[in-house]
């Protein structure tokens, strides 16, 4: 089978890389993806130079030989409410200029052409050197996901700040109700991305400056402002306690269902009375409901869902690990399915730790409990349920094994 072989594009055809490749380039970032704007050609041309036409809601075309995406230089114009509502216009005529106007952010609105020359019409490298994020055009108020973008970008480049007229702009389209449209499985794939961005918090607290989070996350932007116990959490603020745990998790390189479990983990703070503020007894359990809630509401895959379950419910316990008998330990373990899924008790005790450590002077505290949940169940796996249950009626082999596990584990580790 002959190999295909690259196109060669037309004089009055031409192509540049756009987007998040040139932005990284000029910040002397690794490029991983490249996107690529055709200026001047009709579908049936691309078709005829060998790309294969793929876009539904616009023209982009896959390339021959790398598999790279090119699409149409177009316009967009808004017709309805929501990010789905726009008719989009992709003609020959469509210049490079207009097509990056309707891009977010200036500095995702520069293009590069072959011959490696920047085309900068909004000012994007301005921006760049001065570390701002702004949007490019007012077209930027008729897309809400743009608000959880500017949030993911706050998140993957901690030293950029959002532009004050970018956040009033984003602060009116909240008021004007254009969140409110978003679909759940575009907001999760967003705070999925953000949650694994370098400072997750960056986002959380983007979204709340600009009031998306209380209609998206109302359950977590009512942590903000809720005081707690100063002897424990000098921070004092369950919402800045919270985004210092996001960034934590982020540092140490937890996994998504971590830093979700981390998100959700003190959920139950935000539904004391204020009159009990700051003791907030029993919000663990009280907890639940709203992840639950946040979980079903977003679509979330059923690994974070059950993980942020486990966290939220049983880290008060964890971090009293130290100080728990045998018993009590088997019970966490059980609590944690980690009997049976030890993968659970890793994760659960990630999203444990970074509770512990995101307070103001805890981030090098020593963790003992971490280790002694894990030798507690290295202890009570090594117990031959099999060999106990011969010879016993069914009704006595849960108890028997019980005590056997309780047993090993007070062999294996200090008293209290």
């Amino acid at each position: 089978m002959a190999r295909a072989s690259h196109p060669v594009f037309p004089p009055h055809i031409r192509v540049y890389v756009v987007g998040g490749a040139v932005r990284d380039r000029l910040l002397g970032l690794p490029v991983q993806d490249r996107d690529y704007v055709v200026v001047g050609a009709t579908p049936e041309e691309m078709t005829a130079l060998g790309f294969r036409p793929v876009g539904r809601d616009f023209p982009v075309f896959l390339h021959p030989v790398t598999q790279e995406e090119y699409a149409l230089a177009r316009t967009e114009r808004k017709t309805a409410r929501g990010y789905k509502g726009f008719k989009v216009y992709a003609a020959p005529e469509v210049t490079l200029e207009e097509d990056l106007c309707r891009r977010d952010l200036t500095i995702n609105a520069m293009a590069e052409d072959a011959d490696g020359r920047i085309i900068d019409p909004y000012g994007g490298q301005s921006d760049l050197a001065a570390r701002v994020l702004r949007h490019v055009s007012p077209a930027f108020a008729e897309d809400p996901v743009r608000i959880l973008r500017v949030a993911r970008f706050a998140a993957r480049f901690p030293e950029f700040r959002v532009a004050d007229e970018t956040l009033a702009l984003m602060q009116q389209m909240v008021t004007a109700g254009e969140v409110d449209a978003l679909v759940p499985e575009r907001v999760w794939q967003e705070l999925a991305r953000g949650l694994m961005e370098v400072r997750p918090a960056r986002m959380i607290q983007t979204l709340h400056e600009c009031g998306a989070l209380a209609r998206l996350l109302p359950e977590i932007d009512r942590l903000f402002g809720v005081p707690q116990d100063p002897t424990s959490h000098p921070e004092i603020d369950t919402g800045a306690h919270l985004l210092r745990v996001l960034d934590w998790a982020a540092g140490a390189g937890y996994s998504l269902a971590v830093r979700y479990a981390a998100l959700l983990h003190d959920v139950g703070k935000g539904l004391t009375p204020p009159g009990r503020w700051p003791d907030h007894s029993g919000h663990e359990a009280a907890g639940l409901e709203a992840v639950r809630a946040v979980s079903a509401r977003l679509r979330v895959p059923a690994e974070c869902r059950e993980l942020a379950l486990t966290v939220a419910r049983w880290h008060g316990l964890a971090h009293q690990a130290d100080r728990l008998d045998a018993a009590g330990l088997l019970d966490l373990l059980q609590h944690c399915d980690a009997l049976r899924r030890p993968e659970r008790l890793r994760d659960f005790l990630a999203a444990c730790a970074a509770d512990y450590h995101g307070r103001p002077g805890w981030e090098t505290r020593p963790y003992p409990q971490a280790a002694r949940l894990q030798s507690a169940l290295a202890a009570a796996r090594d117990v031959d349920a099999g060999a106990i249950a011969q010879g016993l009626p069914p009704a006595s082999v849960p108890a028997a094994i019980r005590a056997a596990r309780i047993q090993a584990i007070a062999a294996a580790l200090p008293p209290v």
